[in-house]
């Protein structure tokens, strides 16, 4: 006698991938072209100032020859003098973006004022001290990098302070920059100011170390696109975390972004 053979079942389709939050990813325009256009063009000045400033303090060239020749500290003070006047244009740039950007830009992202930024500072020092698994999920400047660079561009403006009192006080009595030479007694004369810009500048990179050290480590914990939003301006961010943050999936506090 015969035997029907059973009918072979046909495989079952694949299980849909888990639920995760870059299954949902959300393109955001963070980061505005005055914010990029300032962040490089700070970054290129400190760094360009830095070798030149380094260099007129204690040069560390010897060419031979007359120094009319050569004229290498001239060239050295001629750059050091048009990146200034770069990075201060980009500085005052930004810092009026701050009162004209977008929500990313603004200024209360720097100066936790509102209790939702306050309450978030905590989360973000546990995160950054490995303590924490989770980074916050902000998707412009957290609180603590937020307030980070609030006391950078106090650095900012004291190193501009500080230089122009010291090239106005060696420029000619008609140069547009010579009444800088007037604050000299804000901040203890010419040399402490010297001291002072001197201190400033490594400060600045030191904190550009850091910088550079927190991008990578929240890039590769975020995988939000975070390096790549600093020269595009997008960010992919999951769309759960485009409400109120941080950690808003997990307790839906009422933070800001």
């Amino acid at each position: 006698m015969s035997q029907t053979a059973a009918p072979i079942a046909s495989p079952a389709p694949p299980a849909p991938p888990a639920a995760d939050a870059r299954q949902d990813l959300v393109r955001v325009y963070v980061w505005q072209i005055p914010v990029r256009v300032t962040h490089w063009l700070i970054a290129t000045a400190i760094v360009v100032l830095s070798v030149t400033g380094l260099y007129i303090g204690r040069p560390f060239m010897s060419v031979p020859g007359a120094a009319g020749q050569s004229f290498v500290t001239g060239w050295m003070k001629i750059i050091h003098s048009y990146a200034a006047y770069v990075f201060i244009t980009a500085v005052l740039v930004r810092v009026i973006w701050m009162f004209t950007g977008n929500k990313y830009a603004h200024w209360d992202k720097f100066v936790p004022v509102h209790r939702t930024r306050q309450k978030g500072l905590l989360p973000t020092v546990l995160f950054y001290s490995f303590v924490r698994k989770d980074p916050p999920g902000y998707v412009g400047h957290n609180p603590l990098a937020g307030s980070a660079y609030a006391l950078v561009f106090g650095l900012y403006f004291l190193a501009i302070l500080t230089g122009l009192v010291m090239r106005g006080a060696s420029a000619s009595s008609g140069s547009a920059v010579h009444w800088f030479a007037s604050f000299a007694p804000l901040v203890g004369g010419l040399q402490t100011a010297r001291w002072i810009h001197h201190v400033v500048m490594w400060l600045l990179l030191g904190f550009a170390v850091h910088h550079v050290y927190s991008s990578i480590l929240v890039a590769h914990v975020e995988k939000t696109g975070l390096l790549d939003s600093i020269f595009a301006g997008y960010k992919w961010v999951p769309r759960r975390e485009l409400g109120p943050g941080p950690y808003r999936w997990k307790h839906g506090d009422d933070l800001d972004e």
